[in-house]
């Protein structure tokens, strides 16, 4: 048995554009069906959704056989969790809250075997290596793993050179909700100072060979971070989606009378619902 190809770090290196999707639902069922839609990355948030490794194992089961790539962000950087996030078959994640290059390297460490990092070694328990069943898989496993860091404070802009600099650090993610509280300005992710702090960071990131994305669910906005170079951009979330969907569908109908055929009865719908 073969290792799987991570196709979304395949992807950076070969500086592809990759369009996202913030999965926030917590369930296997609604992570399968937006896997289905053609976005190349979904992010399975354990930080701010109510996930656990549990219910992070049944999503990445339930997305594997779709041409999307899985990324899970933990709830913190911590060494023990990623090694549980890595056994039941994470290839890829998105360390939230990371202000230094030491923290960075600590994070990248965690993913990697002795000698190399300080990821345990219980693959034979491991969805990962199919239950030592992938071929040479410990030799292996460190080629497949993506890091990405997430930056969102003072103290993370202060240090993002050296961060990006890190060694087995992939790619840099802006998070806008995050810094834009830092920076001042709470619940504008898209005010222009924010904005400028996003490109400017964009650029940084660039320099240092790595991969910068961010997360943008206006239109424009993600269009211009694309142009001045983010190549990994979540550009919608699925929990606002479906709200706003539902919002309007029952706005819609909130001042129109219910539609009658000419004998009152109510029209059926053509879809027989």
């Amino acid at each position: 048995m073969q290792l799987p190809v991570n196709s979304f770090k395949q992807a950076m290196l070969d500086r592809q554009r990759q369009i996202g999707l913030w999965v926030g639902l917590a369930g296997a069922y609604t992570a399968e069906a937006v896997a289905c839609t053609g976005f190349d990355w979904l992010l399975i948030d354990a930080e701010h959704a109510p996930n656990d490794v549990r219910s992070v194992l049944a999503q990445l089961q339930a997305v594997a056989p779709y041409p999307t790539h899985p990324i899970v962000r933990p709830v913190v950087g911590d060494v023990a969790l990623i090694k549980q996030l890595l056994d039941v078959g994470t290839q890829t994640l998105l360390i939230p809250m990371v202000e230094t290059a030491e923290q960075a390297a600590l994070m990248v460490a965690a993913t990697r075997y002795p000698p190399n990092g300080i990821r345990g070694v219980g693959s034979a328990l491991a969805r990962s290596s199919r239950w030592n069943q992938i071929d040479d898989y410990l030799h292996q496993a460190d080629s497949q793993i993506c890091v990405l860091v997430q930056v969102e404070n003072k103290r993370g802009l202060d240090n993002l050179a050296e961060i990006a600099a890190v060694d087995g650090v992939d790619g840099v993610f802006f998070g806008p909700a995050d810094l834009s509280a830092a920076l001042g300005f709470l619940g504008q992710p898209g005010h222009p100072e924010v904005q400028r702090v996003i490109q400017a960071g964009i650029q940084t990131v660039l320099a240092a060979g790595k991969t910068p994305g961010t997360l943008a669910t206006d239109p424009t906005l993600a269009r211009r971070y694309l142009a001045q170079g983010a190549r990994f951009v979540a550009v919608g979330v699925d929990t606002t989606l479906l709200v706003r969907a539902c919002r309007e569908l029952a706005a819609s109908y909130q001042e129109a009378p219910e539609a009658a055929d000419a004998a009152g009865a109510p029209i059926a719908h053509a879809d027989g619902y």
